[in-house]
């Protein structure tokens, strides 16, 4: 009779943590804009007063747009990481699991700034929710490589690239987040523009 240990058996369905994962970013999407609530004042008296109070609202969506963006690059990433593991095992699932939580934790990051769009720190900690989320899908691509849970026909093929992405975009929202010393707004808009290059491949230098 052959023994096995709980952890050689444990987390070996890809098609469950494909399917959580897919959850909970439409939950984090979902969130961004739930923390997005119309505006109630009493006594409101002409459109003009009306229109003042929308437009109070600009840095909530702008940082809903970013965080929106935010979340389609990192589920079109993991979805292609899914695309090519065809293994798994016990620890590749935690490892997706903490890249989860990072995800759930970016409503909070994103209210944060909407709240202090014009402080520095609010930036600072939307960039750590970015790194943490980068680390980690770097981290889950490497580990499923070395323990060979990856097509071994393609992933020679596909490895660099996706690691070279995940670097050079961390790299870019670095330098967006430094720009947040000079002006937010700035910081902002860069993250975006490049978020852009990367959902529609605009400048083929850095495109995914």
């Amino acid at each position: 009779m052959i023994k096995s240990h709980y952890n050689q058996v444990a987390g070996r369905d890809n098609n469950r943590s494909i399917a959580l994962s897919d959850g909970i970013f439409a939950v984090a999407i979902t969130l961004l804009f739930l923390d997005i609530r119309v505006p109630l004042q009493e006594n409101v008296a002409s459109d003009f007063e009306l229109i003042n109070l929308f437009t109070s609202l600009k840095p909530k969506f702008i940082v809903a747009f970013l965080a929106f963006m935010t979340i389609g690059i990192f589920w079109t990433g993991h979805s292609v990481q899914y695309q090519y593991i065809t293994k798994s095992d016990r620890n590749l699932s935690w490892i997706n699991l903490l890249f989860l939580l990072s995800v759930i934790i970016l409503p909070f990051s994103t209210s944060f700034l909407g709240n202090y769009i014009d402080f520095i720190f609010p930036m600072v900690i939307y960039w750590f929710n970015l790194l943490i989320m980068g680390l980690l899908l770097y981290l889950h691509w490497n580990y499923a490589y070395k323990k060979g849970l990856i097509d071994e026909e393609k992933k020679d093929l596909v490895s660099k690239p996706i690691k070279t992405r995940i670097i050079i975009a961390q790299s870019l929202y670095f330098i967006g987040a430094l720009l947040c010393f000079f002006n937010p707004y700035i910081s902002i808009a860069f993250i975006i523009l490049v978020q852009l290059n990367y959902a529609f491949a605009f400048i083929n230098g850095i495109k995914s």
